[in-house]
């Protein structure tokens, strides 16, 4: 397989390395910085030679060496600011990605992709409406990288081991993002059963906010979103159809169309093969349509 990161900043970085131990195929990073791909790609060769892993990591600044790829990852963009929200980077890097989406057009027409540039969801919308592909040719990374901050802070509050949560995020990655408490379970047994009702409401809070916290401290969030990107491109290639949450297109799925937002995804060959439509109670079903609204809006802002 080949795997073109577009964007070879620290996340860019981080998803190629991931993408690279997981031993998924090749990576080539771009960037339009000179050396800096290049630079990268060298550093993860190192580790990979000394793990005795055979992938190969490239660095251009060329478009053109990315024909052929099966996988296009979008990290390219402008990142977070301390006291940013991901909605204030949506005019810069919307001019951003459409450039891309003009070069995967012509040098990968065939590839999978996954975005990463915020805003996310609306971003996600951009380029499947820009290439005119299928919904399951296209997704957006954020529900996963959500679920990991979400998990984190359950074992914590529970002391309970990470290797036993099974949990969900949905909608919006922003404001609007919907830990969902009432789906999660700690070796199969429903987390409503470890946890108070305060507790509950203290686990949505802190993953909405966490990543500020990290950008407050360190500038970027970069291992979580390495990781969530190799998650979902080693569901495809491996064919192994995990459930995942990821953005998709909406077509009609719970109540709504022609928008992108988090859901549950099952990630196979084909790519995003369906999605799973969980009944939300009315306090859920608030949050999710808060979060619709917000991407719909976003989407009228800009012009495909």
């Amino acid at each position: 397989m080949n795997i073109t990161v577009i964007g070879a900043g620290r996340v860019g970085s981080s998803v190629a390395l991931n993408c690279s131990l997981r031993e998924l195929g090749d990576v080539l990073l771009l960037d339009i910085v000179e050396g800096l791909p290049q630079g990268e790609a060298m550093d993860i060769n190192h580790q990979l030679a000394e793990q005795g892993i055979d992938c190969i990591a490239r660095g251009s600044n060329n478009y053109e060496d990315m024909r052929g790829s099966d996988f296009v990852i979008v990290v390219a963009g402008v990142g977070r600011k301390p006291g940013m929200t991901r909605m204030d980077l949506l005019k810069t890097n919307a001019d951003i990605v459409k450039g891309v989406c003009d070069k995967i057009k012509n040098y990968a027409p065939d590839s999978k992709i996954i975005v990463v540039t915020n805003p996310l969801d609306p971003l996600t919308y951009l380029v499947l409406k820009s290439l005119g592909r299928k919904r399951t040719q296209v997704m957006g990374m954020g529900g996963m990288l959500d679920l990991s901050r979400f998990k984190e802070h359950i074992s914590t509050v529970t002391g309970i081991s990470r290797d036993s949560i099974q949990a969900m995020v949905i909608s919006e990655h922003g404001e609007n993002m919907l830990p969902l408490v009432r789906f999660s379970s700690l070796g199969g047994i429903p987390l409503t059963e470890f946890i108070s009702t305060e507790q509950s409401k203290d686990l949505a809070t802190k993953t909405k906010g966490i990543a500020a916290e990290v950008i407050s401290l360190k500038g970027a969030t970069v291992y979580a979103p390495g990781n969530a990107v190799s998650t979902m491109v080693e569901s495809i290639i491996k064919n192994k159809k995990a459930i995942l949450p990821v953005s998709a297109l909406l077509e009609g799925e719970y109540g709504y169309n022609d928008v992108c937002i988090g859901v549950p995804c099952v990630l196979g060959h084909e790519g995003m093969e369906k999605i799973i439509e969980l009944k939300l109670d009315e306090s859920e079903k608030k949050v999710f349509d808060l979060g619709v609204q917000s991407v719909k809006n976003a989407i009228q802002s800009f012009s495909l």
